[in-house]
């Protein structure tokens, strides 16, 4: 005769239903931009989900025409106006919510990710590798690669170019991470459009099989001052193949997907044999990727 399982053990690993959010912010415009995130989230939330991620600068924009005017769009965290929106519309749904917002510690703005949940803020990623013109308006991250605790797993964030290097996707999963939460900003590349799959949606879907992870990638669509940006939103499993999505190319659109954080955290077991964690050749290399010796760095 089976011996009955506790409450608490039936939900030490729980579904949780995730939902990337496709849309079109206005650059300048956050009091419109933040209104509209809300009513997508508050649909979200309908519909079943737990964590909610939004684009990058989902509040602010992102095409910047000075220093200036990124400043003036920045805001901090967590008791800025947009960051408070979204703790409010976390509490009332009692869910998590990652946005990308610009911002601003004194003197200097960074390319962030808040997050906040049923309980208010939780904590604050700032992006590591910034692209393009971003060099121009925002210092580089200097938080590291957080990993947060909540009641539903593990959750990290990291923002758009972050995605291009597998060393990131890693130093997460060594650190236990069940959902990472991608706000991306992504635009026309070689390969991106057309018959080929977009370059970031791979990768997403390589590193998640690399490292058992489940990626939730949420891009914005339109064109802001000439600059397209090109959708296909992802949802991606931790053993790489896509969950929900893409999205479409140039239409505000929300995807969800359910996610098993038992099922998640075995992926990493391919076989009997290999987990692609263990398996890692730390005599050559150590887990957290020194090498022990000098590399350039141009």
């Amino acid at each position: 005769m089976s011996t009955p399982r506790s409450s608490q053990e039936v939900n030490v690993f729980p579904d949780v239903t995730v939902a990337g959010v496709q849309m079109e912010p206005r650059v300048g415009r956050k009091a419109e931009n933040v209104a509209r995130s809300i009513q997508l989230i508050e649909q979200a939330a309908a519909s079943g989900a737990t964590v909610v991620v939004l684009p990058e600068l989902c509040n602010s924009g992102y095409v910047f025409e000075s220093r200036q005017e990124a400043f003036s769009l920045g805001e901090s965290i967590p008791d800025g106006a947009s960051t408070s929106a979204w703790e409010e519309a976390s509490r009332r749904l009692g869910i998590y919510v990652v946005a990308g917002i610009a911002e601003r510690v004194e003197d200097k703005l960074y390319n962030s990710a808040v997050l906040v949940g049923p309980n208010g803020y939780i904590g604050t990623y700032r992006k590591l590798h910034l692209w393009g013109d971003e060099h121009l308006f925002f210092e580089s991250g200097n938080l590291g690669l957080p990993v947060f605790h909540t009641e539903i797993g593990r959750l990290a964030a990291i923002i758009c170019y972050d995605g291009w290097f597998p060393e990131v996707y890693r130093l997460l999963a060594m650190q236990g991470a069940d959902i990472v939460c991608m706000p991306t900003n992504w635009v026309p590349m070689p390969g991106q459009c057309g018959d080929h799959a977009a370059m970031a949606n791979v990768l997403a879907m390589a590193n998640a099989h690399s490292n058992g992870l489940n990626i939730v990638c949420a891009n914005r669509v339109g064109t802001e001052r000439t600059q397209p940006f090109i959708g296909q939103s992802l949802i991606v499993g931790a053993q790489g193949w896509p969950l929900a999505g893409p999205a479409s190319v140039d239409q505000e659109e929300v995807l969800y997907a359910r996610i098993n954080l038992k099922a998640s955290r075995r992926a990493r077991h391919l076989n009997a044999f290999n987990d692609v964690l263990r398996d890692r050749r730390d005599d050559i290399y150590d887990p957290m990727l020194g090498t022990g010796w000098p590399l350039p760095r141009h």
